[in-house]
């Protein structure tokens, strides 16, 4: 298993006979100084870690490189003009957030696996190593290429052995945000995260340039509370959605400049419909697999449904500062586990509940009589949850808690980013004259049939005064 800060193992000597020099280092535009520079003939540096560099610049060719978030771009070489990438198929250990880890797989130690980033006209050669105990094979999503190479075992190709290394080669006709994942066991191999974007770029410069370039998926995890490894048989009732294989809070800002144009590419490799919501002004959705449609089929939406399959390029100009939500709208998909069969307490008294059944389960917490925040936050109030399970709902902002999880992560917009500065800001302060606060508290409230000044739900019918009907304008 190779780890997120050890190297990639090469390939075979019969695959680097006679490599020649390496193109490497600056080429997505990333810091890469931190990236062995051992020769071709024993490793592919990969970056020595997955922070993220402070600031990314334009590559050779003229695009600006994307930044996948909590995850990193799959380092290449060139040989006689060909763009020479290696992906290696394999178990890795995986953390969802902290208090979360797993036997996932992926590819060259994370999953996702690295973004391949490319240009349209390139020639790629991608060499695949099965490290895994099964066969496998790797599908390129929306991509058009010979269809000996589309990926399908047993349909366009055998499938690839354990210990065994397929090379693909193809010309990229197109550009848009696409996607590579296996299409073979995909119930298992995708359930355990084997997938990875496919970035390829316009050979000629856009129309409109954006100034920050952020890619991820969305895919969903079955961890049953206490569990170690996710349950590839589940098909509808998952209990962890991720942003990259990530848990809020443990998802990355996307962090931009105020007056910045911002485009987020998004892929679903999940098993639902995804509508993904950004708070702040409405943004515009440009693209697909199919690449940046023409400026005259751009609409403008505040959510967006991102189809099982489905890629969708959305942008934006930041005009108001400040730290802005940024998720699925389904809310069952910005929780965590044990937020489903759960018990329906609402409403229920129960006093001296808990201390009777600690006698017999100890440790054990009454929560949900007002609502199901109490239960979601079980573990940051000091119950104890199952091994390795993370909360409903987690994540503390600057005035308390960010009662979300799962598909959530926040755009941080700030009037003085640097251009190309991709550190996170830390928290936004709204002046005191510009942010919701309290004018006051009902002293008596929770008070049984306490009445309120418009009549309410809760008072008896005696209490409240209904309303009279002129049944003279209804033929009464």
């Amino acid at each position: 298993m190779t780890s997120r800060r050890q190297l990639l193992q090469m390939m075979g000597a019969g695959i680097v006979a006679g490599a020649s020099s390496r193109a490497l280092a600056q080429h997505e535009g990333h810091d890469m100084s931190r990236m062995s520079a051992t020769p071709a003939s024993s490793t592919v540096p990969v970056p020595a870690g997955l922070e993220p560099p402070r600031a990314q610049k334009r590559h050779a060719q003229g695009y600006l490189p994307v930044r996948t978030l909590n995850g990193w771009t799959l380092p290449y070489e060139i040989k006689n003009g060909v763009k020479e990438f290696h992906l290696v198929a394999e178990e890795i250990e995986h953390e969802f957030a902290p208090g979360s880890r797993a036997k996932c797989w992926g590819y060259n130690g994370t999953t996702p696996g690295p973004t391949i980033e490319v240009v349209e006209g390139d020639r790629v050669r991608i060499y695949v190593t099965n490290r895994l105990g099964e066969p496998t094979s790797v599908h390129w999503h929306g991509i058009d290429v010979p269809v000996g190479y589309d990926g399908v075992a047993g349909l366009n190709q055998p499938a690839i052995g354990p210990g065994e290394t397929y090379v693909y080669e193809f010309t990229l006709k197109q550009h848009g945000t696409h996607m590579y994942h296996p299409h073979a066991d995909e119930m298992t191999q995708m359930a355990f995260g084997m997938m990875g974007l496919f970035i390829i770029h316009p050979r000629e410069p856009e129309a409109v340039a954006v100034d920050r370039d952020y890619a991820f998926l969305l895919h969903n995890w079955s961890m049953h509370p206490g569990t170690y490894r996710p349950d590839p048989s589940v098909m509808v009732d998952f209990d962890l959605w991720t942003f990259n294989s990530k848990v809020f809070p443990a998802t990355e800002p996307l962090v931009m400049r105020t007056g910045e144009r911002l485009r987020v590419r998004i892929g679903n490799l999940s098993m639902w419909n995804h509508p993904i919501h950004l708070h702040s002004n409405p943004y515009w959705v440009t693209g697909s697999d199919g690449g940046r449609w023409p400026q005259s089929q751009w609409r403008r939406e505040t959510t967006e449904i991102v189809g099982v399959g489905q890629m969708r390029d959305i942008e934006f100009v930041a005009t108001e500062p400040g730290d802005w939500a940024f998720h699925c709208h389904m809310a069952h998909h910005t929780m965590g586990p044990m937020g489903h069969g759960v018990p329906n307490p609402v409403g229920v008294d129960q006093s001296g509940v808990e201390a009777e059944i600690r006698r017999m389960l100890p440790g054990y917490g009454a929560m949900g009589r007002y609502g199901m925040s109490e239960h979601s936050g079980h573990v940051a109030m000091g119950l104890p949850g199952p091994e390795n399970t993370l909360p409903m709902m987690a994540g503390e902002g600057p005035h308390g808690p960010i009662e979300m999880g799962g598909m959530f992560t926040i755009v941080k917009v700030r009037d003085d980013q640097k251009p190309g500065d991709y550190t996170d800001p830390g928290w936004y302060r709204s002046p005191k004259d510009q942010m919701a606060r309290r004018i006051s508290v009902d002293p008596g409230f929770g008070q049984p049939h306490r009445r309120h000044p418009y009549g309410s739900p809760t008072d008896t019918p005696a209490k409240v005064k209904q309303p009279q009907m002129d049944h003279s304008r209804h033929g009464g």
